[in-house]
């Protein structure tokens, strides 16, 4: 980094714009094409520029350094991968759409891979035959291919992405806790260096697969990921991966189930207004199908069904809603008063909040009628209990009861402890101590590299533009001339001092720009120190800019040196 030869403006590939670009919806979409960082090749696909390369190297320099830091070692993989590792996890079904296939000239399958799992275990298996080969942790930084259905928000979602990917590999499930372990630990030194705020959530498995799982999330409006936060505790989590006991409660006082007449009422809100009760009073009753087989899930009347949780439940299954067709094809379901009690041939699963003794008003599974007084674990049987619920703010905490704060955030890192999915598929095993074979056990870490830009946009901007922090920044500082030609020999020349001295060095000496542009493009480039060449340059004095604080004062060039050199 040190004595990087100057950036000259005049010579710099990178357009600013006024504008924000008519498809941008966030702030880093705006702010990172306006600042002339990243440009839109296709959708979900972008060209990084000069600037914009240099702090996606920063950020991939301060990864690549934490995790040289824990002994890992980095290799280089394909990105395009053949078919038969991922049909033997079953990973080439499960990633459905998501999944980039192609075939060769000869026929053959192959994907671009989305993670590299299934890679990483074979290139072991044929490194590894012995305990004494492990543990060992791998890594590269490479870039990641995933056929999103609606790419969108510039760099945070595209089709085509930098990541950090690396993988554990123990004999033993203490090694896999303590090589997870110093991935956590990593990652929290990664993130405070890139300036970012984050909390570490308890998140899903999802397509991966494996027991625990964490994320890595940097609240942001911009995000697509939802957390809860307990005000009162350390507990967060992917509003996904929280779950609630199941509390049993005492219905035995409760009078036998009773049918009432309640014509015209097949919502829930409805039936509350025709029956003068809160809609948490009454059982609500979503049907879906998984894999074409009708299953009914219970949540309370005031709660929705988190479609992605009854989703993570079934996977690979494939989910979806049940259709007219499907009630005419079924005379027992009732559209509007589907009720558990009586239902046949139909899987009931049921959020926890409907317990073995609670009491409900619920479809009677006949038209304009209800039933009320119907206790679940007397009047019906929940096949298995889920957390399906979206999870609202204020929800109790399940570690001590305050309510929850809901709040969106960027993913910015995941890892996992995989177990052994992935060596049981591809048969990694190696020598024990003992002579004989032992299954080897894995873990997966990823960092997102080009969404980390993103998110430090997010959460760093101003009114004014990006605000870089310092070691991921494309400069330094932002030498400005503000336009004559004393003001552009003295910006120049304090430059190649700066430069010399070992600071990264951007200087605008553009000709025919106008200071009042230059100020505004060094606002929106986001250098966190920006030097002025101004009124007077005459005397050797140059004005101080902290862009962040917006703190002013002026120096002579050695002051200026001196001051910028021992930050």
């Amino acid at each position: 980094m040190a004595n990087a030869p100057v950036q000259r403006m005049s010579q710099l590939m990178a357009k600013t714009l006024r504008d924000d670009p008519a498809d941008a919806e966030v702030l880093s979409h705006k702010l990172l094409v306006r600042a002339g960082y990243v440009r839109r090749t296709a959708a979900g696909i972008w060209s990084w520029l000069p600037l914009g390369k240099k702090v996606l190297s920063n950020v991939e320099r301060i990864v690549r350094e934490e995790m040289d830091a824990i002994g890992a070692q980095e290799v280089s993989l394909p990105a395009l991968l053949p078919r038969e590792p991922y049909e033997a996890t079953g990973r080439w079904d499960e990633y459905g759409q998501e999944l980039f296939r192609l075939k060769d000239r000869k026929g053959g399958d192959y994907l671009l891979g989305p993670t590299h799992e299934e890679i990483f275990t074979l290139l072991v298996k044929d490194q590894a035959s012995s305990y004494k080969d492990l543990p060992v942790i791998l890594y590269q930084i490479q870039t990641k291919f995933r056929d999103e259905a609606r790419p969108r928000a510039g760099i945070l979602r595209g089709r085509e992405f930098l990541m950090k990917d690396s993988y554990s590999f123990d004999t033993e499930d203490e090694g896999l806790a303590q090589s997870y372990a110093l991935h956590r630990q990593a990652y929290q030194r990664v993130f405070e260096r890139l300036g970012l705020d984050y909390r570490i959530c308890a998140a899903t498995a999802g397509a991966m697969g494996g027991s625990k799982s964490e994320e890595f999330l940097a609240p942001a409006e911009a995000g697509e990921d939802t957390f809860a936060d307990c005000p009162n505790c350390d507990f967060a989590a992917n509003t996904e991966a929280i779950t609630y006991e199941l509390k049993p409660v005492d219905g035995s006082d409760v009078p036998a189930a009773e049918e009432i007449p309640t014509p015209d009422t097949p919502t829930i809100e409805t039936l509350a207004a025709h029956l003068g009760v809160p809609a948490s009073a009454t059982l609500k009753n979503l049907l879906v199908k998984v894999d074409g087989e009708v299953v009914a899930v219970g949540v309370p009347g005031d709660r929705e069904v988190d479609m992605g949780k009854v989703e993570a439940h079934f996977a690979p299954a494939v989910v979806e809603m049940v259709t007219e067709a499907d009630f005419a094809d079924r005379a027992d379901l009732v559209r509007g008063y589907v009720g558990p009690q009586g239902l046949e041939k139909v899987k009931y699963i049921a959020d926890p909040r409907v317990a073995p003794g609670t009491s409900w008003i619920t479809g009677a599974n006949k038209a304009g009628t209800h039933a009320k007084n119907v206790v679940a674990g007397r009047d019906f049987e929940v096949d298995t209990y889920v957390d399906v619920v979206v999870v609202q703010d204020g929800d109790p905490c399940p570690k001590c009861g305050t309510g929850l704060k809901l709040d969106r955030a960027i993913e910015i890192g995941h890892i996992f402890q995989l177990g052994r999915k992935y060596t049981d598929a591809l048969k990694l095993d190696v020598l024990g101590q003992n002579g004989k074979p032992v299954r080897v056990t894995m873990g997966s870490y990823g960092i997102g590299v080009s969404r980390a830009v993103a998110a430090i946009a997010e959460q760093s901007a101003d009114e004014h533009g990006l605000v870089w922090p310092k070691e991921v920044a494309p400069a330094d500082v932002h030498v400005v001339a503000a336009g004559k030609a004393l003001q552009t020999e003295l910006a120049l020349d304090v430059s190649e001092k700066l430069r010399a001295a070992g600071l990264r060095v951007l200087v605008d000496d553009r000709a025919g720009v106008s200071p009042g542009v230059k100020f505004t493009d060094a606002e929106l480039i986001g250098v966190p120190q920006i030097l002025v060449a101004g009124r007077r340059s005459a005397e050797g004095v140059l004005e101080l800019k902290d862009r962040k604080t917006g703190e002013r004062e002026e120096l002579t060039v050695d002051e200026a040196i001196a001051r910028l050199t021992a930050q």
